[in-house]
């Protein structure tokens, strides 16, 4: 007797039931489904993983099966690398397809992905993948992408038809076999400083947003503390697929139907269209993962100071929004995106570092971890992109106006709890005589900071500037404006984000509705 003929879906970071295509494909297709994840311990072990992520991952997966479960349907999960589960499963089943979406991950992941195709190709196996997002593969210009995006975010949702799934179930004793170890304890442990994991979670985030936190959302989006809670804090659950992009898009135009706030969810719109052009950057030229994008910065800052890089690693550069920031990212998982941009620029402008030696740090931090966000926005903080206006960020100036009573810096630096507010930002400004009426000792209670703000910011804009005319720099900067951006006619708008652009996006998706906004 042969061994039996199914279909197989390989969950990735696409961990739900619901707007799923290949799920949905591989249920029309008619034979017995077997459903998959692998906690594939080389990618657990990167420099830009943590145990955040992976818990995070856990409790998807967990939803998941209990869902699945009240169905009679297994997920199988696996802490092994994918390939060597697929070959035992050779073993047992005949896979006549595999069903997944495309990824655009870390250079793990991508190495992974090329060496399963090779396994499918080795096998006879087609390998059907999905497009994630608004994001298109093998994409080398960007004619015409505005309106595919609007276009495949406007569709109809995948939704799986279980009346017809055929499940699939392995013999007990193989599937122990196959389970060769268990997770870390971090793992699957609890923590109520993160975000939790799911589908459930993911809706309750996205809808207390719509339709209550995002009425401050556009006053709040760059204060550190305020916006932890007008922000929508579903990055996350884009980022591991218990939403999808198509799923926030289509809820958020009902919202703005229903409760008319054009300006909060309009400038959310533009950011999630924002989401998927970065991350078509990233799969149009993923070598921004190891490598400057502009390749004549390649020989400016290149010089490491590890114990600079260490005291920015750890919060104690002596700057205390920067140090509170890294607190609190390292704490929760997660800032607000004009903070992880100031802290970016401080490293990479205010203490001279190349951009490589935090990014897999910043990379652990963030619940969010995005690779395809991550890489160009931390170039394009650290101006190595080169078509990108130089950024530096002002820490004390970005104190004084997002977080003018210090609430967020005394929650994160308790060393500067009991100062007012001014000397809270600014330490070292207090007189001998201010610093002992507060019984606070600079350089002992907390650190002198490691630069001068103004004269580091100055000799940075000076070098940044000077070396955005070098013709390397000019003649790189033409090649990624080809490959990037759209060449637009004089009447059409510019860069996402602005108000222009919301406006066109809600045009394009429905005209009745722009006119009503003009």
């Amino acid at each position: 007797m042969g061994r039996p003929l199914v279909h197989l879906v390989w969950f990735k970071r696409d961990l739900r039931l619901s707007d799923h295509e290949p799920l949905q494909q591989a249920i029309e297709a008619g034979l017995p489904v077997l459903l998959l994840y692998c906690f594939e311990p080389s990618w657990m072990r990167a420099p830009d993983s943590d145990e955040r992520h992976w818990r995070f991952v856990r409790q998807s997966i967990d939803e998941m099966q209990h869902q699945l479960v009240q169905r009679g349907i297994p997920l199988y999960v696996f802490h092994a690398e994918v390939l060597e589960v697929l070959e035992a499963l050779r073993a047992l089943v005949e896979i006549k397809a595999i069903f997944s979406h495309e990824e655009t991950g870390n250079g793990i992941t991508f190495e992974r992905d090329r060496a399963v195709a090779a396994f499918c190709q080795r096998h006879g196996i087609a390998w059907r993948e999905t497009p994630t997002g608004g994001v298109t593969r093998r994409l080398y210009h960007r004619q015409g992408w505005e309106k595919a995006w609007v276009d495949r975010m406007s569709r109809p949702l995948a939704q799986p038809d279980w009346a017809r799934f055929k499940p699939f179930q392995l013999p007990t004793e193989k599937v122990a076999a196959l389970s060769k170890s268990s997770l870390p304890a971090g793992v699957c442990a609890s923590s109520s400083a993160f975000q939790p994991g799911g589908e459930s979670a993911a809706w309750r985030y996205l809808n207390s947003f719509l339709y209550e936190r995002g009425r401050q959302y556009f006053r709040n989006l760059s204060k550190p503390e305020a916006s932890r809670r007008s922000c929508s804090r579903i990055s996350p659950y884009l980022t591991w697929g218990n939403l999808s992009m198509r799923q926030v898009w289509q809820a958020t135009r009902r919202a703005i139907e229903r409760t008319g706030d054009r300006y909060n969810l309009g400038a959310f719109t533009s950011r999630l269209f924002w989401h998927c052009h970065f991350i078509q950057k990233f799969e149009t030229e993923c070598r921004m993962e190891f490598e400057n994008l502009n390749r004549g910065f390649n020989t400016l800052r290149t010089e490491v100071d590890e114990a600079w890089a260490a005291a920015w690693c750890d919060g104690r550069t002596g700057v205390p929004l920067v140090d509170a920031c890294m607190r609190c990212v390292m704490a929760t998982g997660y800032l607000n995106f004009r903070m992880r941009s100031m802290l970016v620029s401080f490293l990479t402008h205010h203490l001279w570092q190349p951009w490589q030696v935090g990014v897999h740090h910043l990379a652990r931090q963030f619940l969010d971890y995005e690779p395809g966000i991550h890489y160009p926005q931390f170039q394009m903080q650290a101006g190595t992109m080169g078509v990108n206006t130089v950024r530096v960020y002002n820490p004390v100036k970005q104190a004084a106006e997002h977080d003018p009573d210090s609430l967020f810096i005394k929650k994160w630096v308790p060393e500067v709890a009991h100062l007012p507010a001014l000397f809270a930002r600014e330490p070292w400004r207090m007189t001998p005589l201010e610093a002992a009426f507060y019984g606070f000792r600079l350089g002992y209670d907390y650190p002198l900071p490691l630069v001068d703000l103004e004269k580091a910011a100055a000799r940075a804009r000076e070098r940044l500037w000077e070396h955005k005319k070098t013709p390397e720099v000019k003649a790189e900067n033409q090649r990624i404006l080809r490959v990037h951006t759209k060449r637009r006619r004089p009447e059409e708008t510019t860069v996402m984000g602005d108000a222009a652009t919301v406006k066109h996006l809600l045009r394009e998706a429905d005209p009745n509705k722009a006119a009503q906004q003009e």
